[in-house]
């Protein structure tokens, strides 16, 4: 078995492998991918017997976190052929692959999950539900107006929703006309419309009309530190803090190190390397997941599996302001 990163000219050698797997997808939506994502994102593979028996995509988005523009991968398409399962080809793909994301200097990873209990043993965990919202095609508020987005319409669009954006959440994709152009055509592919609301002619929301859905579904996303220096770097703190603490990454040894973490609400978060003597507690990358996106807090921190901690280093811990604001609503 042999893993590895296709060339562009290759992306479409995985297609007979997606439609095998997700025959969910219609095939326009197929269409589209293979046209659209496949142009930019990365796809790894697993190759056995003279073919590619597994893979797993890597598409791209430029994420606004605390302000700063950080380049992630939304992990999609994880895929293995039904006679080839049970072998370790996933682990080996996202093994692969998250080890080449911090080799890129990217701060975490995302997905969402078929099953959660596929990734947790990975050190991914769940700390956002979308907001899956369709809608018609009509408004009953009284000076609203909508209609279908088109091209003149996607510089304004992505200018009214970042400013919206920044001003509600903390970790968000960043809009282009690109983005938007992108999105428009993964909504027609499946007989959808990008509509955009309108009061006294400026841009005040937009929403995604699909025929046939309810909107009820909240997909899960889950995240995975890729690399916890940069990461740790990204927060704000609430106020003065020092803390002295090991982290433990099975995956990415490069993550394995005890910091200390020192900073102000006016600095942000300030590192040094420290020896493991200075260690006031140790926290799986898992667990630090968790608690940096506000999944769990420095109280429930403390019970989470081989998460060991003084009562200082809770206290300090509680300065941290987590990512609790998160708008992270792509489909692929």
């Amino acid at each position: 078995m042999k893993i590895r990163k296709l060339e562009r000219q290759e992306h479409g050698n995985t297609r007979p492998l997606y439609e095998t797997v997700f025959t969910e997808d219609s095939k326009s939506f197929v269409d589209y991918y293979y046209t659209e994502k496949t142009r930019d994102n990365q796809i790894y593979v697993a190759e056995e017997d003279g073919g590619i028996r597994a893979m797993l995509h890597l598409n791209p988005y430029t994420l606004m976190v605390n302000g700063v523009r950080k380049e992630a991968n939304y992990i999609v398409a994880v895929a293995t052929q039904k006679e080839y399962r049970g072998r370790r080809y996933m682990a080996r793909l996202l093994e692969r692959s998250l080890r080449d994301m911090y080799r890129a200097g990217e701060i975490f990873t995302f997905l969402m999950p078929a099953a959660e209990a596929i990734y947790l043993p990975h050190d991914f965990r769940t700390v956002y539900e979308q907001e899956r919202k369709f809608y018609e095609e009509t408004s009953e508020t009284p000076g609203i107006s909508i209609s279908q987005a088109k091209e003149e319409d996607l510089e304004s669009l992505s200018l009214a929703a970042n400013t919206w954006l920044e001003r509600n959440y903390q970790v968000y994709a960043l809009r282009d006309a690109a983005y938007y152009r992108r999105l428009m055509k993964e909504y027609e592919s499946d007989g959808g419309r990008l509509m955009v609301y309108r009061k006294e002619g400026q841009i005040v929301d937009c929403r995604p009309y699909m025929p046939g859905e309810n909107g009820k579904e909240k997909p899960k996303i889950m995240i995975r530190i890729v690399d916890a220096r940069r990461m740790l770097m990204s927060l704000r703190l609430k106020s003065l803090m020092a803390v002295c603490f090991c982290i433990e990454d099975p995956i990415i040894p490069e993550n394995n190190r005890c910091l200390t973490l020192t900073g102000t609400e006016f600095s942000g978060i300030m590192l040094m390397e420290s020896p493991k003597e200075n260690s006031e507690g140790t926290i799986p990358i898992a667990a630090l997941g968790s608690f940096l996106f506000g999944a769990v807090s420095a109280e429930e921190l403390c019970r989470e599996e081989g998460v060991e901690m003084t009562e200082r280093m809770k206290n300090e811990l509680k300065k941290i302001q987590p990512l609790t604001r998160l708008y992270l609503n792509e489909t692929v």
